[in-house]
């Protein structure tokens, strides 16, 4: 116990002598030195076992408090924080915060800043030891924020200062305050609530000191102003005190500040901080969803905040995984806001709910599909419950003047609906009832928000297309199908049951989703196609046209392609079931199944038939249909017309039992098209009726035959040609069957007849008739006889033998076109089937007559005549005599070559192969179209043979029309007659005489040699198929012209024209031969020759691709030739680019054919193709060079980089000389080439594969081209523009670390070209600017416009961007050489420009050049256009916020000798512009010197130039705060000012005269001794000299200086001076100077009351007076330039004088006979200027002067008043009262000037009996009020005198 008393009693010692110490001390300063010693150890006994010691200090401490209040008293703050730190003891730490408090504003600000280490050393340790004693540390740090001096950004001390502040090793310290410091952003006190935006209830009550309301109070002692608190603080985390991941946050906040203080802070820490943040880590993205949606207590983030995290969140994969995203679009979307009150209707909700859009659009794009179907559902119904509650279907206008807003954000609802059905199908769209795909067809259907809401609903509907695709399950194909009919059968204004009324179609969305949702067998689908067909032209075209398109299968297949991987075990092409089809389409409960006429959807009904027979066919033709493409319809019809083995096929199918009862109903339902009236599908319907009877059974056939036939003969005689000529051919083979109504038939027979009778006086109409009724009888006649029935009797032959007759008469007799048509397609019919023959003429017709009435017409370009010779000689013996028939038919025939039409030739063709071959001819096929048929002909063994022989032969003339003729004969023959034996015994003559037509110039020879080798090649063994191909590859593969032909005199060999000669052109053989001779030079036919080979060698190649040909190659690759020699691929992959089309085609026809994978073959054979393009790009050959161009751009686009890299460099270096080819079609494919390049490296780029070994070496090969004459200077604009755009895409897709190393000669190469890419002839419509209405500067401000907003502009902005300390020094050179060599005004801008960027937004890196780049603008701002001298004027204000005070100062000092020794005005609105632009973008170092600019700046501003005075005006007006300081720089203002006083430049003198002067005026009347010793020499030596324009100005102020009471205006010789000025002024004779000279006269001489100036001032005025008085006309004054007019200077003048008179007189020092004799003088002169003059001025001037007269002659010591004196003053009381008539002010004016006058009258009753009358008889009279009480004034001023 003993040993625990001593130790307490010592602890209590050692404190109460602590606290003897302090209660003794008996000064601050004593107290302030002990406490920095004793106050820590004190506080440490706080922590004392003993209570007694622990209480003893808490009572000094109080004592302690008392004593320390005095401001002055500092405390050891660094002591108390630093054991603060080390102390863990609550006590202690309490009472040390307690005066770390007090102490800390007390100390210096560098003392301050040193603590702030300590302070932040280990507070987020103290945080998690004590929250509330650490919220008074933060809230310490946030005040030392505000007098923490932050280093530059970039510099050195910024780099350094984390580490002054111990985060390097604290950063879990550096994390804390930036944590606290973003909180503090969001902190935005709330008295109400104790919940903020990203903030709970704790961090609040952090940031406000836990409830200390005076926190954020600025006016309460240890308050603080919360905005500049938080800018401070941003400030603070912008520094290098922070990394860019600790930052992120508060950058985030500040950047979506409302306050621009704190957002453009925020927004350039966000351009830096984001691309060290990953916004796939998980904490990042807890935080970022904490925030948005508010968690622990925190309300959500304001709306601008959200914008910002939304747009985060769409930049993230892994935040689609969050199910928060639920409630972000709920919350977003429904009408709550920060968890209270509605949501925001401004701009801030339209954004917000604008991203949450395009946020769902993020989230199912890049969700996983796992993900994706949790939220979507939940999303899908928030997005209907949005726009639902707008009203649904119908919107309404909730918010008015909003709709247009709120249409807006419906229609994105709308496209998020979609894309989040198309994410997530198997959620939202596949159920059984289709609901949503239902709500959006409804909405289409019916939601009124305008046109965009609809094509919003549309896009909506396209994207869940894709959903449907495919094969869709059973349980969906019946509500799909029954939706999409639904939809079809809508019209605009019906009214549904669910009150839905539509307003537009739904047509077409119906129609796409059946031909991508549905499959191609699918029956309904293909009806809704028919229906849409048949809408009729009120529909959209594009509804047709989709119509259209579902009944093509090749189209089904383009809108429905395959998906990547996708498998089916289903054949790719599944057709309908046509039976159940044509019950859809045609059968009961149909549309058409009907008896009206016209049909309805009269349009669809034409192609409904067309496409079931097609699909009849197709299902006949299952295993040869194998290729489906868009000419699949017209190669079926091909096909069905000339294929014997697929017109087999096709009746085999028709015959089977299965297919029968569909048939019937298809041809049923085709013949009633055919015959309905009106139905425009009629041709159609005839056409695919006509093949289906061809081709069927006659038991299919027999209902049309007995039912249908007399429906027929509208037809016949049908207007419409094709009509005519199908149903003809119909009703011959319905009427020729066993099954047909006799009578009915023999009914039409005879009235067939009859119709064809009156042929001879036939016209118009009737000649159809005729036609119609004749082909019907020669179609029946025909094919009665093949088929055995009833009508063959004596009287039908008769009849048969009326029909020949008349045809025969016809084509002997009419020249009408229709007639002779009916006749020879008769003849064709009735000889085909031997009905007519030569044995079976009878006179007067003969086979001769015949064969020659055909030839005649044929010479004339007939076909049918034609094809009668051919069918004519079918039934001819075989005589080749020639007089035989069938020579003279043949030699009609071969004649024909004669007439230029190749389809005459074809048709001669058929004939020959007809005449040679009878029914063999494979010509004929499609004329076998009865059943059971045998037909006639007579037989043939020799005729064929002598045919192709002499065919063959001709294939070796040279004469044109004769060489196409045989061609197409040859071709014919071989297509035709190719399985005979004879034919195929010459197949290798046939190749050979075909081969000799591939280099014809003939385009049509060369298809046809080419089909015509096809053909050879199929027929052919292997062996010959092989020599084929070898021939046709040598033919391209070599050089030689083997294939050109043998060459007469007079083979063509060039076009003519082609070779001019000057008077002719060389064409033939024999044309080179002739010149050949001429001049005497026989190689010339070899060079000719050469020249024309190769023509032909290129003419060649052109015909290998056509037609046929590809399939000889497309063979030969699989097992023949081709497939044992691959060198063929390289050439052929280059002559698919060659420039001629011809041979481009050609060859990609061969290459498809050939290679069925281009891509492993390209693969497999990838270097020889490169290699062999990288050989001939710079070959000899033009075309050559432009096809290796193409390849290779081809080649290398769609490769993988590594396939080609190691070719990369060869590829650059010839691209580049190419691009010089002295060939502009080669040049364009180099830069075609060079394009592909600059686009794969840009793809490159973007990638970001800055570790690719060929980025560096490839943009060194590719920037100097596009920086050199072939690229950005090139005089071609094509290229120009494609440099352009190359360029700036590679340097907004390339990395710094790529681009760094070229950024210095990149910037300096841009300015420059700025210039180049300006229109040229600007410079020309400046300089004549004024012949267009504008004016040079006009232009100019168009052109800087357009730099601002140049593209290469930008791309100079982002070079900058990626500039580092090494790059800005290599730039300094490049950079400086543009500025100062850059010609044109963009250049020159483009450079300024640069400087101002460099200066603002790259200040850490370019502030040690920028003293030497502000000496380099100094020099251009002289230059002669103003708009490049304002501009590198502004720039030198940008730069002197980096410069050095004394570049800086030389700037300052080149403006004043611009302003002040320069010759030149233009020269001082430069100094102007210069220092106004220091004053406005770099104040605070303006204001730092503003004691060496402002002087300079107040006299310039005074300026005659009123440009230049302008600018300095604002200057000055900028950085000056009032009037006053002027006192501030008044020495140097006088100093400079009498410096130029004495200028031979007469604008300089005056400038500085009207500075004195102002200077003067601005003092105020407070100008004391030191001023005015200042300003005295300066006043005289601006007041002396001659008069100028505005020196009234500086005389006024020499005026307002006499004022003044100072030593300089109480020295009496000064003021003699004084004086002796005032009076010479005032004599100057100047017209406009006088009046203000005189003015301020009468000003001076009332100065002082000893003044006495009336004799001297009498002297100067009264001459004046007078000669004003005397003839103001005389005043000779020009006002035309705006100045005073003479009148007005007149009065003027004369209101002053008299002024300056009246105010001269000095009662005080004048005896009554010298006042007496000057007033009467003055009294004089005034009565005689108011009866002279009686101007308002100069009257008021006048009573004004004389009240002030009265007012003196009051103050004057009283003298007895004369009679003489009494009288003067009585005829100055006169002067008052005349003024009844003058206007109110005036009469005001003397009535208070008899109010001064009437202490005059004294004791003198005379002059006070005057007044009283004078103003008895006035009063009455006056009506003005306040006249009146004027006049009542002065009437108590006399009873009171």
């Amino acid at each position: 116990m003993a040993t625990t008393s001593n130790l307490e009693a010592k602890e209590l010692d050692l404190v109460n002598k602590v606290e003897l110490r302090i209660a003794l001390t008996d000064s601050d300063s004593k107290l302030q030195s002990l406490l920095h010693t004793y106050l820590p150890p004190l506080l440490l006994k706080l922590a004392s076992d003993y209570t007694s010691v622990r209480n003893k200090v808490i009572s000094i401490c109080q004592h302690v408090n008392t004593r320390i209040q005095p401001p002055k008293i500092k405390l050891p703050v660094a002591g108390l924080l630093k054991q603060y730190k080390d102390n863990t003891n609550a006590l202690i730490r309490y009472y040390d915060l307690l005066y770390i408090q007090q102490g800390l504003q007390r100390l210096p600000v560098s003392d301050r800043t040193a603590l702030l280490p300590t302070l932040i050393h280990g507070i987020n340790k103290n945080f998690q030891e004590s929250a509330r004693n650490t919220a008074t540390l933060f809230n310490l740090l946030l005040k030392m924020l505000h007098s923490l001096p932050l280093p530059p950004r970039g510099s050195t001390d910024d780099l350094n200062l984390r580490q002054q502040l111990g985060f390097e090793d604290g950063i879990e310290d550096a994390r804390f305050i930036a944590f606290w410091i973003g909180k503090l952003i969001l902190f935005a006190p709330n008295p109400s609530s104790k919940h903020l935006p990203g903030l709970d209830a704790e961090e609040c009550s952090f940031l406000q000191l836990y409830d200390r309301k005076d926190t954020w109070q600025p006016g309460v002692a240890g308050g603080m102003n919360l905005v500049d608190t938080k800018v401070v603080a941003v400030k603070f985390v912008a520094s290098g005190a922070f990394t860019d991941t600790e930052r992120f946050f508060p950058a985030l906040f500040a950047s979506s500040d409302p306050n621009s203080r704190l957002a453009d802070v925020g927004d350039d820490m966000m351009k830096r901080a984001i691309t060290a943040v990953s916004l796939e880590d998980k904490d990042t993205l807890d935080r970022i969803f904490d925030l948005y949606l508010g968690n622990n207590g925190s309300l959500p983030a304001p709306a601008p905040l959200q914008i910002k995290l939304l747009t985060l969140l769409c930049k993230s994969k892994r935040a689609t995984s969050y199910t928060e995203n639920i409630r972000i679009v709920k919350e977003g979307l429904t009408s709550s806001y920060q968890g209270e009150g509605p949501l925001s209707k401004g701009l801030e909700a339209s954004k917000l709910r604008t991203q949450i859009f395009t946020y769902t659009n993020w989230l199912a794009r890049v969700s996983e599909i796992s993900d994706i179907g949790v939220i979507a559902p939940s999303l899908v119904s928030q997005l209907r419950d949005f726009i639902e509650s707008q009203g649904w279907p119908t919107m309404i206008d909730q918010i008015p003047g909003q709709s247009n807003h709120e249409a807006s954000l419906r229609g994105l609802a709308y496209e998020s609906i979609g894309v989040l059905a198309k994410a997530s199908p198997a959620t939202l769209l596949l159920d059984e009832d289709l609901d949503l795909l239902r709500w959006l067809f409804n909405s289409l259907a019916a939601d009124s928000g305008g046109r965009d809401v609809s094509l919003s609903i549309e896009q909506a509907l396209s994207s869940v297309l894709g959903a449907f695709s495919g094969e869709s399950s059973s349980r969906l194909k019946l509500p799909l199908e029954d939706l999409l009919l639904y939809n079809m059968q809508r019209q605009p204004g019906d009214t549904e049951d669910s009150d839905i009324k539509v307003i537009r179609s739904t047509r077409f969305a119906a129609v796409r989703f059946a031909n991508r949702c549905l499959p191609f067998s699918n029956i309904k689908a293909r009806w809704i196609n028919v229906l849409a067909i048949g809408s009729g032209v009120s529909e959209r075209k594009e509804m047709l046209e989709e119509g259209s398109k579902g009944l093509d299968p090749y189209w089904y297949r383009m809108l429905n392609p395959d998906r990547p991987g996708a498998t089916s075990s289903k054949p790719k092409h599944q057709w309908p079931v046509l039976e159940e089809l044509v019950n859809q389409f045609f059968g009961e409960g149909s549309v058409w199944y009907t008896d009206e006429s016209p049909l309805p959807m009269v349009d669809a009904y034409g192609p409904a038939i067309l496409f079931c027979r097609n699909i009849l066919i197709s299902e006949a033709l299952s295993s040869e249909m194998s290729t489906i493409d868009g000419e699949w319809d017209q190669r079926l019809d091909t096909t069905v017309k000339n294929d014997e083995h697929v017109r087999v096929k096709i009746r085999d199918h028709l015959y089977a039992s299965t297919t029968r009862k569909a048939l019937e109903t298809l041809l049923m339902a085709a013949f009633k098209g055919v015959t309905a009236s009106g139905s425009k599908s009629a041709a159609l319907c005839c056409e695919s009726l006509l093949q289906l009877c061809s081709l069927s059974p006659g038991s299919s056939i027999a209902r049309l035959a007995r039912e249908g036939l007399a429906s027929l003969k509208e037809c016949i005689l049908s207007n419409d040609r094709s009509l005519r000529d199908s149903s003809s051919h119909l009703f011959g083979i319905l009427g020729s069957h066993y099954d047909c109504n006799q009578a009915e038939l023999l009914q039409m027979i005879d009235g067939f007849d009859m119709q064809s009778r009156g042929w001879k006086d036939a016209v118009g109409s009737d000649c159809f008739r005729v036609h119609g009724a004749m082909l019907a009888t020669a179609y029946f006649w025909s094919r009665r006889d093949v088929r055995v029935h009833t009508l063959a009797t004596q009287e039908n032959e008769a009849k048969m033998k009326v029909a020949i007759d008349r045809s025969l008469e016809i084509l002997n007799v009419s020249n009408d076109k229709t007639l002779l048509d009916a006749a020879t397609n008769s003849i064709t019919e009735l000889s085909s089937f031997g009905i007519l023959s030569p044995k079976s003429l009878t006179a007067p017709y003969s086979a001769s007559g015949v064969v020659k009435k055909l030839s005649e017409i044929a010479t004339k370009g007939n076909e049918s005549a034609v094809k009668a010779l051919g069918s004519f000689a079918m039934q001819c013996n075989e005589e080749l005599s020639d007089d035989a028939v069938l020579h003279q038919i043949l030699t009609a025939l071969f004649k024909l070559h004669e007439v230029r039409d190749p389809s005459m030739h074809f048709a001669v063709g058929e004939a020959l192969s007809c005449a040679a071959a009878g029914w063999q001819s494979k010509a004929l096929i499609a004329a076998a179209d009865i059943e059971g048929q045998n037909c006639p002909s007579s037989s043939r063994s020799v005729s064929l043979s002598w045919m192709l022989e002499k065919v063959i032969e001709d294939c070796k003339t040279t004469k044109p029309t004769l060489r196409q003729a045989v061609a197409i004969w040859l071709l014919c023959l071989v297509q035709f007659c190719g399985h005979l034996p004879p034919l195929q015994e010459r197949l290798r003559d046939c190749q050979v005489a075909f081969k000799g037509f591939l280099s014809d110039r003939e385009s049509l020879n060369q298809e046809t040699a080419s089909r015509g080798l096809s053909l050879v090649y199929e027929k052919g063994d292997r062996l010959l198929k092989d020599d084929l191909v070898r021939d046709l590859v040598g033919s391209f593969t070599g050089s030689s012209a083997s294939m050109a032909g043998r060459v007469s005199g007079e083979t063509q060999l060039f076009e003519p024209g082609a070779l001019p000669t000057g008077d002719g052109s060389i064409t033939t053989y024999k044309d080179i031969m002739s010149l050949a001779a001429e001049v005497g030079s026989p190689s010339l036919v070899y060079q000719f020759m050469s020249l024309a080979a190769n023509n032909a060698i290129w003419t060649s190649r052109a015909a290998l691709g056509r037609f046929g040909l590809s399939t000889i190659f497309s063979d030969s690759s699989v097992d023949g030739y081709l497939s044992q020699n691959p060198k063929l691929y390289p050439a052929l992959f280059r002559y698919r680019f060659d420039p001629n089309t011809n041979v481009r085609n050609s060859m990609n026809d061969i290459w498809t054919a050939l290679v069925h994978e281009p891509t492993a073959t390209i693969d497999q054979h990838f270097d020889s193709i490169m290699s062999d393009l990288l050989k001939n790009i710079l070959g000899k050959e033009w075309r050559t060079r432009q096809a290796c161009c193409a390849a290779i751009a081809d080649l290398v686009q769609s490769r993988p980089a590594a396939k080609y890299q190691k070719y990369v460099g060869e590829i650059w270096t010839l691209t580049f000389k190419v691009c010089d080819d002295i060939k502009e079609s080669v040049r364009t494919a180099a830069m075609a080439l060079a394009r592909v390049l600059v686009g794969i490296l840009t793809r490159g780029l973007e990638a970001g594969d800055s570790s690719s070994q060929s980025a560096g070496a490839m943009l060194k090969n590719v920037l100097p081209f596009l920086l050199s004459p072939s690229g950005l200077e090139s005089p071609a604009k094509d290229v120009e523009a494609f440099s352009l755009a190359a360029l700036l895409q590679i340097i907004k897709k390339s990395s710094k670390d790529i681009l760094r190393p070229f950024v210095p000669e990149l910037v300096g190469r841009l300015i420059l070209l700025l210039s180049s890419l300006e229109l040229e002839g600007i410079e020309y419509i400046r300089l004549r600017a004024e012949q267009y209405g504008l004016t040079g500067q006009q232009i100019d401000d168009a052109r800087l416009s357009g730099v601002r907003g140049s593209p290469m502009l930008e791309a100079i902005e982002r070079c900058l961007d990626f500039l580092d300390e090494t790059s800005m020094q290599e730039l300094r050179r490049p950079l400086e050489n543009a500025i100062t060599t850059g010609l044109g005004l963009p250049s020159r801008v483009g450079g300024s420009r640069v400087l101002v960027s460099l200066s603002t937004r790259h200040n850490y890196i370019f502030r040690p050049h920028a003293n030497h780049f502000l000496r380099l603008a100094r020099k251009q701002v002289l230059d002669r256009n103003e708009t490049i001298s304002a501009s590198y004027s502004a720039a030198c204000g940008y730069l002197t916020r980096l410069a050095s005070d004394e570049e800086i100062l030389r700037l300052v000092e080149y403006c004043r000798k611009l302003y002040f020794e320069s010759e030149e005005e233009r020269h001082r609105v430069v100094a102007g512009e210069i220092v106004l632009a220091m004053s406005k973008y770099a104040t605070d170092r303006f204001n730092a010197l503003a004691a060496d600019i402002l002087p300079f700046v107040f006299v310039a501003k005074h300026d005659s130039h009123e440009q230049a005075k302008t600018l300095f005006q604002d200057t000055w007006n900028e950085t000056v705060g009032g009037s006053r300081a002027v006192l501030l720089y008044m020495q140097e203002i006088f100093q400079l000012a009498l410096q130029y006083l004495d200028s031979p430049r007469w604008s300089l003198k005056h400038t500085a005269a009207f500075a004195i002067a102002e200077a003067i005026n601005a003092t105020g009347d407070g100008i004391n001794d030191s001023i005015a010793q200042i300003i005295w020499p300066g006043l005289q030596k601006a007041v002396d000299g001659k008069t100028w324009e505005g020196k009234e100005r500086v005389l006024q102020a020499f005026v307002k200086f006499a004022r003044t009471e100072n030593a300089v205006t109480k020295n009496e010789q000064t003021w003699a001076q004084i004086q002796k000025i005032m009076l010479r002024e005032s004599k100057r004779n100047n017209v406009t100077y006088r009046p203000h000279a005189l003015a301020c006269l009468a000003t001076y001489v009332e100065l002082g009351d000893s003044m006495d100036l009336a004799k001297e001032v009498y002297e100067i005025t009264a001459p004046i007076i007078e000669d004003l008085l005397a003839g103001p006309d005389e005043m000779d004054l020009d006002s035309r330039s705006g100045g005073p007019s003479s009148k007005t200077v007149t009065e003027d003048t004369l209101a002053n004088a008299q002024a300056a008179l009246l105010r001269s007189i000095n009662p005080r020092n004048q005896t009554n006979e010298d006042l007496c004799s000057n007033m009467s003088r003055a009294l004089a002169l005034t009565v005689r200027t108011l009866s002279e003059n009686g101007s308002r001025k100069v009257h008021e001037a006048i009573i004004d002067a004389e009240k002030s007269l009265f007012q003196k002659m009051q103050r004057a010591p009283r003298q007895s008043s004369s009679e003489a004196l009494v009288t003067v003053l009585d005829e100055y009381r006169k002067t008052l009262f005349g003024t009844t008539d003058a206007v109110e002010q005036t009469r005001i004016k003397a009535a208070e000037a008899a109010a001064a006058f009437a202490p005059l009258t004294g004791t003198n009753e005379r002059l006070r009996a005057a007044l009283i009358d004078a103003i008895g008889s006035t009063r009455p009279q006056e009506r003005s009020v306040p006249v009146q009480e004027a006049l009542e004034r002065a009437r108590r001023a006399i009873a009171d005198a």
